[in-house]
């Protein structure tokens, strides 16, 4: 069964979702050729869709079998990102974006932890996945915002963009594991139903690791993959000089 939430959390979440997916395609127009846009575009509303259609026929929602019927869910929501990091897409999102709006991108993860709280409050989703349980992830969408800020400015050591991914890195993995660890088969905060985590089974709230968890693990990788980049370049100089 569907939890109840408000208005706000009920719309917040398509939306987020919706504006970061606009983003990343954004940010694709500005640094490769308008047939990856296209191919990108298409495969993000095909995916939405999808998971939005698994949500709505109960696939999502029943929790008997193992492995559970979440990674149905989850498998491609980390896998296409990392497919779209390693690509001819990936690599120009790399190299040409400014590292400040790299960092600067993982912002959202503020008012999506915003969002998460309210739905913790109104019960529709477990408190544990919230920052006033043991989800953290509201200092990495802070912290973005600062970090990234900074680093457009030309004012952010590179230690400091290494700490903060290494950070943002590590936050979204505990909330994953969290999400995983109170689905109803390992219920690992409790088996009464306001600690279970069912609500992404149901749609829009399966848009969250659908289409906000899978960006953010894209802008990880592009970063991680900027910062190694540039330290390899620069290991080559040395040995050269």
């Amino acid at each position: 069964m569907k939890p109840h939430a408000s208005l706000l959390v009920e719309l917040a979440i398509p939306i987020l979702a919706l504006s970061v997916v606009t983003l990343v395609g954004v940010a694709i127009v500005k640094t490769s050729r308008r047939r990856d846009l296209t191919w990108f575009a298409g495969g993000a509303v095909l995916w939405l869709l999808a998971s939005a259609l698994l949500a709505q026929s109960g696939v999502l929602a029943s929790y008997e079998s193992l492995p559970p019927r979440f990674l149905l869910l989850m498998l491609p929501s980390l896998g296409l990102p990392l497919v779209l990091a390693f690509s001819r897409v990936g690599r120009a999102l790399e190299g040409e974006l400014p590292l400040g709006a790299i960092v600067l991108f993982q912002g959202f993860r503020f008012p999506l932890e915003l969002v998460m709280h309210r739905a913790a409050q109104e019960g529709t989703m477990p408190p544990q996945m919230a920052f006033s349980g043991y989800n953290f992830d509201i200092v990495t969408g802070v912290s973005a915002l600062i970090v990234g800020s900074l680093a457009l400015l030309g004012r952010a050591p590179r230690w400091l963009i290494w700490a903060w991914n290494a950070l943002g890195t590590t936050t979204l993995v505990t909330i994953l594991a969290i999400a995983v660890a109170s689905l109803p088969q390992f219920a690992a905060f409790g088996s009464e139903p306001a600690r279970l985590n069912t609500w992404i089974a149901y749609f829009p709230f399966v848009w969250l690791p659908a289409g906000l968890v899978g960006s953010a693990v894209l802008g990880h990788v592009i970063l991680w993959r900027r910062l190694w980049s540039h330290a390899m370049r620069g290991r080559a100089l040395e040995a050269i000089s």
